[in-house]
């Protein structure tokens, strides 16, 4: 039993070591924001291979190397109440929720479909959380110079790079089930 609990602290840290790195390298989108190499592929994984549970925590550990990484954001608030709003939904709520994809595991069987629809839906919590702030607080700050209404520009923006993360994750994940299936599912854990 420790023998496993060892295994999953070495490859939890590794995993969200490389979903770090990944993080690092991506395509800037034209209004901001930008599409990562599949930065949060590694914890998408670990959902599924350990649990929900276990996959929140570790996405939660990844927020807080992603606030850490982008904690100049913080520096724009003008008061108390924006900063936490900024630390909570830009990131820690915001890749928090990306851990939650294994929750898909149990309704339709630990397989493929399981891993796509927890990337589609957790994605989208994700852009939810940017949203919010988008219209919140980026656009009480700075209002866009496209003349568009703060939820039109907000989604613009945030849609712009999340939908590229969404399909470039969904299809390198599909791409990967079959050969790392089992790893997927943790049946090289017995």
């Amino acid at each position: 039993m420790k023998k496993i609990e060892t295994r999953k602290l070495v490859e939890s840290a590794m995993l969200i070591a490389v979903g770090t790195v990944l993080s690092l390298v991506k395509l800037d989108m034209p209004m901001g924001g930008g599409v990562t190499l599949c930065s949060m592929l590694p914890l998408i994984v670990l959902s599924h291979r350990y649990g929900w549970k276990w996959g929140t925590v570790s996405a939660l550990v990844y927020s807080l190397l992603q606030l850490v990484l982008g904690l100049d954001n913080v520096r724009y608030a003008t008061g108390a109440g924006m900063a936490i709003a900024i630390v909570l939904l830009d990131y820690v709520v915001a890749y928090t929720v990306i851990g939650l994809s294994g929750i898909f595991d149990k309704p339709l069987g630990k397989g493929r479909a399981a891993v796509m629809a927890g990337v589609a839906v957790t994605f989208c919590l994700r852009f939810v959380c940017h949203f919010i702030t988008g219209v919140w607080i980026w656009d009480a700050m700075w209002p866009n110079e496209y003349g568009m209404t703060s939820v039109v520009y907000s989604i613009a923006y945030n849609g712009s790079y999340m939908l590229g993360e969404l399909i470039v994750t969904e299809i390198v994940a599909a791409l990967i089930y079959k050969p790392l299936g089992k790893y997927f599912r943790g049946e090289d854990l017995a």
